[in-house]
């Protein structure tokens, strides 16, 4: 390709909206164009990576067993009801009618598309199993796109969706997807790690999802390095932290003047946090009703397990406000669960923790000596977000914590869609039974981003070889010179007979100027054609170390290329 033909615009300065590395360099490389928020246009560097991306995917999908497919973005509103969804999903679905006042949405996911292909085709065990995919652009209204690629209304995810006679098969497709999903990782280099995982909105019993660690990282991870549990903090449990070992005292009102916050009180009464409690209330819309969440002053409530205990939605959980607070008969700030009569959600912890200090639902003032069992009762679980220094559930030892990117996700949905949806099969007593399912994903554009997230330096980009959207550039310092023309023309063309990829850059602009470009975009390999033309010699420079370049013949650096390419 021809530097003079490409449609290529890079940015010196950071566009004002870019807050992340990969948002900041896919803008300034010129690989995407931001149309509005949360939607972004593919230009041609952007494309060929996307594509090369995609093409990994296929090629270690196609090798696990499964097909590829291609499904409608729009989905008909009849088959969201039958799985259950279309009112639960909540706001980020994007729904429309037609001119015939027919509801449909674009597609966020497909379980219902698939479900009811599947249903209509395969009607006998000998067919199953069965593992089908499509890599297709996927539609969420987010309320706050952000970081570019890592949050968009608009997105590229492969999905599969596997079809088992019982759940033993389903066990076999889903460690067959484990597999697979470790080798595409693998292959596109990136530091990454499997972790228990939470279902979400796509339901079933079991998740895995697979995180690219970075700090910019959406998701919060604890791992062991003992045992090797590893899960999302939203799914992550620790054994409890028992704090303190006292008799029950006398339960004490006291004064706390304006003392709100655990911080507050904990110095007020010179007191470890550990011995106050959090009195979160929440409202369920779904359930219609307000829930108290008590855990111990210095931990977090996790509401991805509080809506998992209420069998409820994100959607549908909110904090309660100030004047629904004092409707409840307590103070914001104050809040406690003695006297308070709404459901209560106890954080094991908190029932290990004697004397503990309570709001007391009155303006300025805490209970003392507060015990559970005593003053007050409530549903026990494991309602406190797990943290670095908590003790692995498995082995007891300190667990640790990183930030990560969640560049795809694995569900064991079992029957939650077959069953509803009539997805059955029969078997050998002609009895119908409904198919036992998995369901799969990977984000294109998210692991896209992920790559640069962890492959960048400041110059600019630094594409692993398999996905850059060019193996090499060559460089002539002057263009207009003969010599320097002639070689880079025979490397270029040489380049291109061994199955390089290769840019010639016949552009009339300033050498600094060039390779700034080209570094920006992160191409692997340059081959600059300058004063030792005549000779046949160049200077060879790895994007990987951009500071160091080195004078050898054209015919080594043709060698040293296309002996990397035919490995890849």
């Amino acid at each position: 390709m021809l530097a003079s033909k490409m449609l290529l615009k890079t940015l010196k300065d950071t566009p004002q909206e870019a807050k992340i590395p990969s948002h900041i360099l896919l803008l300034r490389a010129g690989m995407i164009k931001n149309e509005v928020s949360g939607v972004f246009n593919y230009l041609p560097l952007g494309l060929r990576v996307l594509r090369k991306i995609e093409n990994i995917v296929r090629e270690e999908m196609d090798n696990s067993g499964a097909s590829e497919i291609l499904c409608s973005a729009i989905q008909p509103k009849e088959l969201w009801e039958e799985s259950g969804r279309w009112s639960k999903y909540g706001p980020e679905l994007i729904r429309f009618s037609d001119r015939h006042e027919r509801e449909f949405c674009l597609g966020p996911t497909h379980e219902e598309i698939f479900t009811s292909i599947v249903r209509d085709l395969v009607k006998s065990s000998k067919n199953l199993p069965l593992n089908i995919y499509q890599i297709q652009t996927k539609y969420r209204d987010e309320v706050r796109p952000r970081f570019g690629l890592m949050r968009s209304r608009e997105f590229i995810m492969k999905d599969a969706y596997s079809f088992d006679k019982d759940e033993e098969g389903l066990n076999v497709s889903y460690q067959n997807m484990y597999d697979t999903y470790t080798r595409i990782f693998n292959r596109f280099n990136l530091k990454f790690k499997a972790v228990l995982a939470d279902t979400g909105s796509i339901g079933g019993n079991a998740s895995h999802q697979f995180m690219a660690l970075s700090d910019v990282g959406e998701s919060d991870i604890v791992y062991c390095d003992d045992c090797g549990y590893a899960a999302d903090v939203e799914k992550a449990w620790s054994k409890a932290n028992i704090y303190g070992d006292k008799s029950e005292g006398k339960l004490e009102k006291v004064l706390t003047p304006n003392k709100r916050s655990i911080e507050e009180i904990s110095e007020f009464l010179k007191v470890d946090p550990r011995e106050t409690v959090k009195t979160i209330i929440y409202y369920d819309n779904y359930n219609k009703e307000y829930i108290a969440v008590l855990v111990r002053g210095d931990r977090d409530v996790n509401e991805i397990k509080v809506i998992n205990a209420l069998n409820t939605t994100e959607n549908d959980l909110r904090l309660a406000t100030e004047d629904e607070i004092k409707e409840l008969g307590s103070v914001h700030g104050f809040c406690g669960p003695i006297g308070l009569n709404i459901k209560l959600l106890v954080d094991e912890e908190v029932t290990l923790v004697k004397n503990i200090i309570v709001g007391a639902n009155e303006l300025n003032y805490h209970y003392l000596n507060a015990c559970y069992g005593r003053d007050f009762k409530g549903e026990v679980g494991f309602f406190r977000k797990a943290v670095a220094g908590d003790l692995c559930p498995i082995c007891g030892k300190p667990l640790k914590q990183e930030r990560g990117i969640e560049v795809g996700q694995i569900f064991k949905l079992q029957t939650k869609y077959s069953k509803p949806m009539n997805c059955t099969y029969t078997n050998e007593q002609n009895e119908q039974v409904p198919m036992v399912m998995g369901c799969y994903g990977i984000g294109i554009t998210r692991t896209l981003a992920s790559i640069i997230e962890q492959f960048h330096d400041e110059a600019g980009i630094i594409w692993p070889l398999n996905v850059a959207p060019y193996h090499a550039v060559v460089v002539p310092i002057n263009y207009k010179d003969e010599e320097q023309q002639k070689l880079a023309h025979n490397i270029y063309e040489e380049l291109k007979k061994n199955g390089v990829e290769v840019i010639l850059d016949d552009r009339d602009a300033k050498p600094g100027f060039k390779f700034k470009d080209w570094e920006l975009i992160g191409i692997p390999y340059m081959i600059i054609c300058g004063r030792n033309s005549s000779n046949g010699i160049v200077e060879f420079k790895e994007r990987k170390n951009v500071m160091n370049k080195e004078e050898i013949k054209a015919s080594e650096a043709i060698n040293i290329i296309s002996n990397s390419v035919k490995e890849l």
